[in-house]
């Protein structure tokens, strides 16, 4: 099947490794003009020379913290001089610490908003412009299964998290008219270095291994096993795509069947 993806200019955010890596190789094996960015330049590199390598396109590489907004404002300049404007953005960022309510100051609660929802309001306030002139736009954002069933230890995630939900669902419905579709894509555990530390912090917690914590979630998942990167990249880049031409104001749960509610 063909997205439709092919010279479609694609920032996204916090794709040096795991999810957003996954979802940037997805959409540059599509034909996109695949963006990536990240705090760190060796990471950067690294992240550029896999896609390059698996997909046989160069992203463009911007060091940038998403949570500073100087970066995104310098991001988007560098976009617009070497690609012209955008018509896919992914919004991404590292998941908070684990932890529970008395775990957590004012500083960390701040901290938490800035890092999730305020680096989302910001990448979307400067992407939404140029998408309304062009009249075509998709918007994804990469939350967490956290936004429909909270996770003990995760208060910070499942509090800030799903902003970002009431966020996108408000503006899909100011956006459609401009062909501008805003969804949210919410995973479950997934095989990605973020699921090794949250797996090591719950073996800590409850005194038993590692391999016992990744079990304990395993068997919530229907289908026997925790998804890939590489499927969740896929799901993102028909989002993104030509071929998604009616769903917006979504959160569609990528978890195997983990998800126990019927909304």
């Amino acid at each position: 099947m063909d997205l439709g993806l092919k010279g479609k200019t694609a920032l996204v955010a916090a794709s040096t490794k795991g999810l957003g890596k996954a979802t940037a190789i997805s959409l540059a094996a599509e034909g996109a003009n695949v963006v990536i960015n990240g705090r760190h330049k060796q990471n950067l590199h690294d992240a550029a020379d896999e896609i390059r390598k698996r997909t046989g396109s160069t992203p463009l590489a911007v060091q940038a913290d998403v949570t500073k907004p100087d970066d995104i404002d310098r991001m988007f300049e560098e976009i617009r001089t070497r690609l012209g404007a955008i018509q896919i953005l992914v919004t991404n960022a590292g998941g908070p610490p684990a932890g529970k309510f008395a775990d957590f100051n004012d500083e960390q609660w701040i901290n938490a908003v800035e890092l999730n929802l305020m680096s989302t309001v910001r990448l979307i306030r400067k992407a939404v412009p140029l998408m309304q002139s062009q009249k075509w736009g998709r918007i994804v954002n990469i939350v967490s299964l956290t936004v429909k069933q909270p996770a003990d230890n995760l208060l910070l995630s499942n509090s800030v998290r799903a902003s970002i939900v009431g966020l996108a669902k408000s503006i899909s419905r100011d956006l459609a008219a401009d062909n501008v579709l805003v969804n949210n894509v919410a995973p479950y555990y997934v095989s990605t270095k973020r699921v090794d530390y949250l797996m090591e912090q719950t073996a800590e917690r409850l005194g038993i291994t590692k391999e016992e914590a990744l079990q304990s979630i395993v068997k919530e998942v229907p289908v026997g096993r925790l998804g890939t990167p590489e499927e969740f990249g896929d799901l993102v880049a028909f989002l993104c795509s030509e071929k998604n031409s009616y769903m917006t104001g979504s959160t569609i749960q990528f978890d195997g069947g983990a998800y126990k509610g019927i909304f």
